[in-house]
């Protein structure tokens, strides 16, 4: 782990949080409600939340916005675990270095965590550490053999990609039937989500894709040699090798209806949230208005991450930032309404038991620490 102290500063005069996280789908039907009357082809979700900006909004979409008795005494130590390679988790560098932890007097500690996802999660229900962010695609099947860590917050969408080989002109699911996908792990979320989107097609993802794995690192180098017909991973490495123009981008975890979904989550374990409900609260609350901030300034939140050892420019980390949604950190029912999707899907995918029952599995895994 390295030394936080030894970082470079980059801090600078917190900025308050934009009012609500809230997904596109909910602008526009709050839009409706409230009256702003255009084609729906020509509102966009920036010119929704203008015409909102005065309007009251229900108490449940801004509690991110709401004043909380803060945390009193001395800044609460916690310890966050992350995979500093993974531009998706860029809200945890913003938090820190734009001060946001501290506005809520956290006192957060980072973990470059590399290992498995049982081991992690096992690290954060033990104690060893507080919390973490990470894939919901890949955290809930260890989450359904009961770890006691609870997610209290999506985080955004948007950072896996399914590239096809321009070669073998593979531009649609449907000409990946009978190929091979290179892969990092057999578990990896950008599997599970191909295989979700497989078998929404009517393609059987075990009989008619042949899944072959890969250091992550060498999956373009696979498809360029033509050992496999495409590949699936997550930025930053997907969106450098989508830029070299070999590619072509088959789908992304925003593609169809998908557009909504988050594909990464905040959990923090469940001993926390039982003893000090206030710190897993105000732990939460600082993600989600450092999405917010990662939204507004792409740019300023690439210089926060890049500190940490992000892959790529300035520029692509912001424009890797932009393209994701991390105005959209869904809570409460939308996040639970989330994993019941997912689950039922990875029961589909045979990821998740057959046993498992997706509603009280959400009920489960899921926890509102901002009430």
């Amino acid at each position: 782990m390295e030394n936080d102290n030894n970082r470079r500063n980059l801090t600078t005069e917190p900025r308050e949080p934009t009012r609500p996280c809230l997904s596109r789908r909910t602008v526009l039907g709050l839009a409706g409600a409230f009256g702003v009357a255009a084609p729906l082809a020509t509102v966009t979700v920036a010119r929704a939340l203008t015409a909102l900006k005065s309007a009251p909004l229900p108490d449940e979409l801004c509690r991110t916005a709401m004043p909380r008795e803060g945390l009193s005494g001395p800044p609460r130590a916690l310890t966050l675990a992350w995979n500093a390679t993974s531009v998706c988790t860029a809200a945890a560098p913003v938090a820190k270095e734009r001060g946001v932890f501290a506005k809520h007097n956290l006192d957060v500690n980072f973990i470059n965590f590399g290992g498995s996802t049982e081991q992690l999660l096992e690290a954060i229900a033990t104690g060893k550490a507080d919390a973490g962010i990470g894939m919901a695609l890949r955290w809930l099947k260890p989450l359904e053999q009961g770890f006691d860590v609870r997610i209290t917050a999506g985080v955004h969408g948007g950072c896996i990609r399914l590239l096809g080989s321009k070669a073998a002109n593979i531009t649609s699911l449907e000409s990946l039937r009978d190929k091979t996908i290179a892969i990092s792990d057999q578990a990896s979320p950008a599997k599970n989500l191909c295989s979700i989107a497989f078998a929404k097609k009517g393609i059987d993802p075990v009989r008619d894709v042949d899944w072959r794995q890969y250091p992550a690192d060498l999956l373009a180098l696979a498809v360029e040699k033509g050992e496999a017909h495409a590949l699936t991973d997550n930025d930053p490495r997907t969106y450098l090798w989508l830029k070299s123009g070999k590619l072509n981008e088959v789908m992304t975890n925003l593609s169809g209806g998908f557009a909504d979904r988050i594909c990464c989550v905040l959990a923090i374990r469940g001993s926390l949230i039982r003893g000090e409900p206030a710190a897993a609260g105000a732990l939460t609350r600082s993600v989600l208005e450092a999405g917010d901030m990662v939204a507004r300034n792409p740019a300023d939140a690439a210089a926060a991450y890049s500190a940490y050892g992000g892959t790529g420019s300035l520029d692509d980390l912001g424009a890797m930032l932009e393209s994701h949604t991390h105005h959209n950190h869904p809570i409460g029912a939308e996040l639970k309404r989330q994993i019941v999707l997912y689950a039922d899907e990875l029961k589909e995918v045979n990821v998740l038991k057959r046993s498992t029952d997706p509603t009280k599995f959400a009920e489960r895994v899921y926890v509102d620490v901002l009430s």
